[in-house]
């Protein structure tokens, strides 16, 4: 039977896990592999393990109960390990790593923030403030034929979206880092320029909260932040 990982914690960790459902249906029991001081919380894995919204709530609630303790590493899901005897071996061979992990998250959860901004918003302003956009969509304009500045045109603006979306990032990181412990930056997306994880200590959520709420105000109404957590840290184990 291949075993489930939900989450590493010291062996020390409180293991209050009454109650809680493990994966599958029906629901694995919960049980726990150790190796020295470190412990890994498992169960079977189903025959079919598949990404159910009562699979993804049973691994969640798991992480959410270990948290309410104290650190722990929080495994994605679906990691799953060939038999206890493999995942102990893992343990013993990246114990420091994880021993190391584990006091860097102490007492820390994870943000994801994800920013956009109004297109047309965007493209307005580099009108504005590039003169040369702004020749050659006049002379574009007036003359249907001129392929090659239509093609200069669309490659000088795409240069101009990307700079000025870098340019937000940054900007933006640099404002939200005294708040956050570490930062995880994400590729940006077709859709959101900044795509970010934040590792911030409890104490200072209301913080990391707050200066997220000031940026964008200060931004304006053509940039859109969605804020997601507390969420275990999955970005930094």
């Amino acid at each position: 039977m291949t075993t489930y990982v939900y989450a590493i914690t010291d062996a020390g960790h409180p293991l209050r896990l009454s109650g809680v459902a493990g994966v599958g249906d029906p629901a694995a029991p919960l049980r726990t592999v150790r190796a020295k001081d470190l412990c890994a919380v498992v169960s079977d894995a189903p025959a079919e393990l598949r990404a159910k919204r009562r699979d993804v709530a049973a691994h969640q609630d798991v992480q959410e109960r270990l948290l309410a303790d104290g650190s722990c590493l929080p495994m994605r899901f679906g990691l799953v390990g060939p038999d206890d005897e493999q995942v102990a071996a893992v343990l013993e061979e990246q114990h420091d790593t994880y021993t190391q992990r584990l006091g860097e998250l102490a007492g820390c959860r994870e943000y994801h923030l994800k920013v956009t901004r109004d297109e047309e918003d965007l493209l307005r302003e580099i009108v504005r403030d590039c003169a040369e956009v702004r020749r050659l969509n006049d002379h574009t304009r007036r003359n249907s034929g001129a392929y090659e500045d239509k093609l200069a045109l669309g490659e000088l603006i795409s240069q101009e979206v990307r700079a000025r979306q870098d340019g937000a990032r940054a900007d933006i990181l640099a404002r939200l880092a005294p708040a956050a412990v570490r930062i995880e930056d994400g590729e940006p997306t077709k859709r959101h320029f900044l795509t970010t994880s934040f590792l911030v200590a409890q104490d200072q959520a209301a913080t990391f909260s707050q200066a997220v709420h000031t940026e964008a105000e200060r931004r304006g109404d053509h940039y859109t932040f969605r804020l997601y957590g507390p969420l275990p840290p999955y970005s930094f184990v």
